[in-house]
């Protein structure tokens, strides 16, 4: 067991933003510091609460939270964009509505809008080889990387990495296939999200993806940015474009600040309790 009161029953609340779920804890005032295998055991979805990442709120000298994120395989993240959204509308119930997070990839300025939609500030996209990072130098706008008929892909890092494979059709596309190779392709050395995105028009993306250390998920906010990046850098797309992904849409906005906005809503599914030791037995007795 890890330290800070992994034992016992905690709350939770299961949250999603387009139906990219988390697992939510609170422990800004009572510690709760997760290893690889409670998160694992939460995220289970047979034995578990379920979900694609674990989120522990955190306490934060430099901003008003820290959220930890965790993989559904228990590996760490510096960057989720839903997440950041779901985090920011429990600080929001404190009558916060401006507030700033702090993570992995940096400190992120969100606003709560009175639509039920959050606002995050996603910072500038990372456009150079080795802030991606790539195991080498590459053209970041097209890769020197193909798998079956797909080839090229752009890469962005947006506080992590993604592959956006620019396709005709998404919908028809083996994204499980496809994601498998490409998140551990040696050209890759901290891993990559997978993305295919087909363009529907200058201000449209249909977009589905692939999460390293999860696999597929309904939506992923730091996919989005990178794909409405690489279709503005590529000239296919204005710098404001709708990303249909999976569990709904995101507005995606690249600002003259070279900032990257999303917005998009944040929901809670449910909230309890839960024994996280209960579940890493059950999990191991499931095994």
């Amino acid at each position: 067991m890890t330290n800070g009161s992994a034992t016992g029953r905690r709350v939770f609340v299961k949250m999603h933003g387009c139906g990219n779920d988390f697992a939510v804890f609170d422990a800004r005032t009572d510690p709760l510091r997760l290893g690889p295998e409670e998160a694992r055991a939460i995220a289970d979805r047979r034995t578990g609460i379920g979900c694609d990442q674990v989120l522990t709120i955190l306490p934060s000298q430099a901003a008003d939270a820290v959220m930890r994120i965790q993989n559904a395989d228990g590996s760490e993240v510096a960057a989720c964009g839903n997440g950041a959204r779901c985090v920011a509308s429990v600080l929001a119930l404190e009558a916060l509505t401006d507030m700033v997070i702090e993570t992995g990839a940096g400190l992120l300025n969100a606003r709560v809008c009175g639509d039920g939609r959050v606002t995050v500030d996603m910072g500038a996209p990372r456009l150079e080889w080795n802030e991606i990072p790539l195991a080498r130098p590459q053209d970041t706008l097209k890769l020197d990387l193909s798998v079956g008929s797909l080839s090229g892909p752009a890469a962005v890092s947006m506080g992590n990495p993604h592959a956006v494979f620019f396709v005709e059709d998404a919908e028809i596309a083996d994204l499980a296939k496809i994601g498998r190779i490409v998140e551990t392709h040696e050209l890759f050395p901290e891993r990559t999200n997978v993305s295919l995105a087909t363009v529907k028009g200058p201000e449209a993306i249909r977009l589905r993806v692939w999460e390293r250390g999860t696999g597929i998920t309904r939506a992923c906010g730091t996919a989005a940015c990178a794909t409405l990046v690489a279709a503005h850098r590529r000239g296919l797309t204005g710098r404001e474009a709708v990303l249909l992904l999976d569990g709904g849409t995101l507005k995606i906005a690249w600002d003259e600040n070279d900032h990257v906005q999303m917005t998009g809503p944040a929901e809670v599914s449910f909230a309890g309790e839960v024994d996280i030791a209960a579940l890493v037995a059950a999990r191991e007795a499931a095994a």
